[in-house]
């Protein structure tokens, strides 16, 4: 910029960066008018079932190798992975970076037999160009690669990681803009990020954290899944379970009764897949895929765990509906998940 600051689009918040100053991710900064950024390590990495991120519509029963960074452009007051995320902001985040290289990590998704390569544990938007550099290996592998995100970005960073990116997760926090400016963010930017992604052909699922006395209303859980709709019926929705963490422990756990009748207002406002996550055997239906043209469950799972995959070609069995998705032969019908903690070497 004319007055020697660095314009960054890594991110919904577009920060102008003075030279010698970070931006409010803390991991970006300006040196001499070059904008520096993360780049050869990992703060936690994990190799587990991709349903776990989750997605549901994407290898199911498949395992996917996981890695983040650390640092973030919001600060959840619940955040669940807060070790990684707030490490540069709060003393108690204890995570260390230790460095790896990028084709280290997509053979070791080979190794493990995961053909998904996920960036996640902490908001990938800001670690874009690694994320990147390490989708580019896992591709020369033919594996997939996905983000697990807040959804706060630009058209300038989904357009830089469109050529890279199988899967995206986002997650949708609330649909009112005074909850998103308490967290750090502004709903708008997650929304048109959410139509951003769909509109570039990039599989999409979307998963609301539903927190009692934060964002459980049911005007607030229509209005999500109305928007989630309104972008396309076949996105899935994930309506998941809060459990008290970090710096919010002034309230309990998520009832499964409030996750049932989320999901029931996910399908009343149109979508064609909806799921309650995170409470394994306690949401009946809703943890299972079903077609939506005859009802028929094409996917069974209990938690993260695949029980049953009658999937055809992607389609369901019964009917021959296709079901929407990225489903892939090598592992279709496949209930297979290690699941195996990884070192960080």
């Amino acid at each position: 910029m004319p007055d020697g600051r660095l314009k960054c689009y890594s991110c919904g918040h577009r920060c102008p960066i003075p030279e010698g100053r970070e931006g409010v991710c803390r991991v970006r900064y300006n040196e001499g008018g070059v904008l520096k950024v993360p780049w050869g390590y990992v703060g936690a990495i994990q190799c587990d079932p991709i349903e776990k991120k989750p997605f549901f519509h994407a290898l199911p029963g498949s395992d996917a190798l996981s890695f983040g960074m650390l640092g973030c452009d919001l600060h959840c007051a619940y955040c669940q992975n807060w070790f990684t995320s707030q490490s540069v902001r709060d003393p108690e985040a204890v995570a260390a970076p230790r460095d790896v290289t990028a084709d280290g990590l997509s053979r070791l998704a080979v190794e493990c037999g995961a053909p998904t390569v996920v960036s996640t544990y902490n908001e990938p938007l800001i670690t874009s160009e690694w994320a990147v550099e390490v989708f580019k290996e896992a591709k020369r592998r033919n594996l997939y690669t996905a983000y697990v995100s807040n959804g706060n970005g630009t058209p300038q960073v989904l357009d830089f990681i469109r050529p890279w990116i199988d899967f995206y997760k986002v997650d949708l926090k609330s649909m009112d803009d005074k909850h998103y400016r308490q967290l750090g963010g502004v709903l708008q930017n997650v929304l048109d990020t959410i139509a951003g992604i769909h509109e570039r052909g990039i599989w999409l699922e979307v998963l609301t954290l539903v927190i009692p006395g934060f964002n459980d209303s049911e005007d607030e859980l229509r209005k999500a899944a109305a928007f989630v709709a309104s972008v396309s019926r076949e996105i899935p929705w994930h309506v998941t379970a809060f459990h008290p963490d970090y710096k919010m422990t002034d309230r309990g756990s998520t009832p499964a009764e409030t996750l049932v009748r989320a999901a029931e207002i996910g399908t009343e406002e149109g979508l064609r897949f909806v799921y309650a996550g995170n409470l394994p055997g306690r949401v009946g239906k809703w943890e299972d895929t079903r077609c939506p043209e005859c009802g028929e469950t094409v996917i069974e799972r209990f938690g993260f765990r695949v029980r049953q995959n009658r999937l055809a070609g992607g389609a369901c069995p019964t009917c021959g509906s296709a079901i929407a998705g990225r489903w892939d032969p090598r592992v279709e019908g496949s209930t297979r998940t290690n699941g195996i903690p990884l070192p960080v070497f």
